[in-house]
């Protein structure tokens, strides 16, 4: 049973300061595949360094690039000359993280909203794929999205926490959506327990957003605290429960979906 994980922050220090046991852990736990998330210009540029380095293969190791909505203050025109030279790297497969995030405001939306376009406006030219951050933004950005939708391969909103109302919009403009360990918070995540039925196999995607959403329901706890992609199977657990499937068949299509989104190689396990 293989699995992609779409979403991991390997720069994170946690994370970085042991990369090598983690992606151990994480291809002896079934985790295949894993996509790097870069989330400002300097992260985007170290995780393109570790799929470099740590992925002789070039076949298990990729990564996102793109500014995050909390540092979109700082998004200017060398900051878009710089994000179109990471994404000319062959191991970048997605534009992001981006998005909007109303939620925290660490930048001002009218800023946020302008990193975002640039973004997506960079993603129709070089026909790369999407990798979403929203957090109480829903309409906004499916408004946004809306004006680039047509001319874009694809686009998953990730990490997704938010209600059936967003799910339907964003399923209406045909994204993807990424679920976290999110769903396994009995405190703040049972509102998704439902909603996971309307996800159409093709659109779903699996990912640990390491070393943030450590599944709660996850036994044992790791000493550490954080979370890491070895974990993604407790997602798939809870996943596959609500779904109604089982563990087999969501790992067959939400892996398949993966590959496809971010034009990853099949590999033998």
């Amino acid at each position: 049973m293989q699995l992609i994980d779409i979403g991991v922050n390997l720069t994170h220090p946690s994370l970085a300061r042991e990369r090598d046991a983690v992606l151990a852990r994480a291809y002896e736990a079934g985790v295949c595949q894993l996509v790097l998330t870069g989330t400002s210009l300097e992260e985007s540029e170290q995780a393109l360094h570790f799929c470099q380095e740590l992925d002789e293969t070039g076949s298990r190791l990729f990564s996102t690039a793109g500014v995050h909505p909390h540092d979109a203050s700082q998004w200017n025109t060398e900051s878009a000359r710089q994000l179109r030279d990471l994404l000319s790297e062959a191991p970048v497969r997605a534009v992001g993280e981006c998005g909007l995030d109303f939620n925290r405001d660490f930048s001002p939306r009218p800023q946020q909203e302008k990193a975002l376009e640039e973004q997506l406006a960079l993603a129709v030219e070089l026909q790369l794929p999407v990798f979403l951050h929203e957090r109480d933004a829903s309409e906004r950005l499916v408004a946004i999205l809306r004006q680039f939708r047509d001319q874009l391969p694809a686009a998953v909103v990730h990490c997704f926490t938010a209600g059936k109302d967003s799910l339907y919009a964003y399923l209406d403009l045909d994204l993807h959506i990424g679920i976290t360990g999110w769903i396994c918070d009995e405190r703040r995540g049972t509102h998704l327990h439902p909603l996971m039925r309307d996800i159409p196999a093709g659109r779903l995607m699996l990912e640990s957003d390491a070393p943030y959403l450590l599944p709660r329901s996850l036994r044992p706890k790791p000493k550490s605290g954080h979370n890491e992609p070895a974990f993604l199977g407790e997602v798939l657990r809870e996943v596959a429960l609500h779904r109604g499937e089982s563990q087999e068949s969501l790992a067959a299509h939400s892996t398949a979906t993966a590959r496809a989104f971010f034009d990853l190689p099949q590999i033998e396990t």
